[in-house]
């Protein structure tokens, strides 16, 4: 609406501009960071010992 002032700071500048990080809370599955480095990590390993063992 015009001439209605934001109860918001505006955001500051990022990559010119063109990114906007969400400011609500978004709902789904919450994984913490460090499980999904364990997890590719983890994965990682699988493969190499797949190609190592069977190829």
């Amino acid at each position: 609406m015009p001439g209605k002032q934001k109860d918001r700071s505006p955001m500051p500048m990022s990559g010119a501009g063109l990114m906007r990080f969400f400011e609500d809370e978004t709902h789904g599955v919450k994984i913490r960071p460090q499980y999904v480095v364990l997890a590719s990590i983890m994965l990682m390993g699988t493969v190499i010992l797949a190609h190592v063992l069977f190829g």
